[in-house]
C-alpha cells in the first residue's frame, strides 16, 4: 500500500511542479527584450508579448489544478500547436525540448485525473 501512496502523491504533485518549473523555463526566453534600446513602454509590451504563452500556461495550470483533465488536454493541444506553428524553423531537438514536456504535463495531468478518487480518498498524500 505504501507504494500506491507514492504513486498517488508523484500523480498529484508532478504534473504541477512540471508545468511551474516549464513555465520558468519559458520565461528566460523572454529576456531578450532587453536587448533592444527601445523606450519603456516599447519595452514593456514587448516583453508582455514575450510572456503571454506562459501567462497562458500559468492560467491552464490554475484550472488544471483542480480540474486535471483540463490539464491533459490543453497542454497537449498547447504542443500540437507549438509544432504546427513552428514546424521547419528550428531543428527537431527545439520540437522535443518546447512540445515534449507540455506532452508530458499533459500525460501526468491525465493520470493523475484518472487516479483521483485514490488520491483524494488516501490521507497520507495530502499530509
Amino acid at each position: 500500500m505504501k507504494t500506491s501512496a507514492d504513486t498517488n502523491r508523484f500523480l498529484l504533485w508532478a504534473p504541477r511542479i512540471l508545468a511551474i518549473v516549464f513555465s520558468l523555463f519559458l520565461s528566460i526566453f523572454a529576456a531578450d527584450v532587453f536587448e533592444s534600446h527601445a523606450g519603456f513602454w516599447s519595452l514593456a509590451l514587448a516583453l508582455f508579448m514575450h510572456l503571454l504563452p506562459v501567462l497562458l500556461m500559468l492560467l491552464v495550470l490554475i484550472v488544471s489544478w483542480r480540474y486535471e483533465w483540463v490539464g491533459a488536454i490543453v497542454y497537449s493541444l498547447l504542443g500540437v500547436v507549438y509544432i504546427i506553428w513552428a514546424w521547419g524553423r528550428f531543428p527537431l531537438s527545439v520540437y522535443f525540448f518546447i512540445a515534449g514536456p507540455l506532452f508530458i504535463i499533459a500525460i501526468l495531468f491525465f493520470l493523475s485525473w484518472r487516479r483521483r478518487k485514490s488520491i483524494f480518498n488516501n490521507e497520507e498524500v495530502l499530509n
